[in-house]
């Protein structure tokens, strides 16, 4: 006997997925800065130097030029000329005497200082206004 089967073909199906994507405006954000202007005052502690000058005559005849020298808060300078005599010798004439004073001033001068800050819009997509952020930046 021989074995008569039927066949029969039944086709597979099997589903595919496609994903995609696409930009959309759903909204819009508009940024703009502002500058205010605020006035103040500016503080500053300045220092000023004043010096006195005293001129000590001397009139010494010494070997060679003294150097400049500090003695406690005085700088001395020593004033030099050459006198002929029969021979030339060195005279010190006179000497500066130095002395420094500070002076300590508390000052205030009005400024105008400028400051920036961000306005933000949020705008729908066909541009009607939605709400406005101010982000101050002080």
């Amino acid at each position: 006997m021989t074995d008569q089967r039927a066949y029969e073909t039944i086709p597979l199906v099997e589903e595919e997925l496609r994903l995609g994507k696409r930009s959309v405006a759903t909204g819009k954000v508009r940024v703009r800065t502002v500058v205010d202007t605020v006035e103040d005052v500016a503080r500053a502690d300045l220092e000023e130097a004043r010096v006195d000058v005293t001129r000590v005559p001397v009139n010494k005849e010494v070997d060679a030029a003294p150097d400049v020298r500090t003695e406690g808060d005085v700088t001395i300078v020593p004033i030099l000329e050459e006198v002929l005599v029969v021979e030339k010798r060195l005279v010190l004439k006179e000497e500066l005497h130095i002395r420094r004073h500070v002076v300590h001033e508390n000052v205030e001068v009005p400024v105008t200082l400028r400051k920036q800050r961000a306005v933000v819009e949020r705008l729908t997509a066909d541009g009607q206004s939605l709400s406005v952020d101010e982000e101050s930046n002080r």
